[in-house]
């Protein structure tokens, strides 16, 4: 997975939550697994400040994102 489809994950993982019941076991893993997407996304989006030679397809992904 790239940087922007972990934040894309992270974003419909986030929508699963919200729908489900308070208290909800399924919402609450879904909430977990955006939290772990969401800091991937994060790392990702980091390197890309700290490398120079990132693809432009890893560029271009993150710009759709964003």
């Amino acid at each position: 997975m790239t940087g922007a489809d972990h934040y894309r994950k992270a974003e419909e993982l986030t929508a699963i939550w919200q729908a489900a019941p308070i208290g909800d076991i399924a919402g609450n893993e879904a909430l977990a697994a955006a939290q772990v997407h969401a800091t991937l996304a994060l790392a990702a989006a980091t390197a890309l400040g700290l490398s120079h030679q990132m693809s432009d397809a890893a560029t271009d992904a993150w710009i759709e994102v964003a």
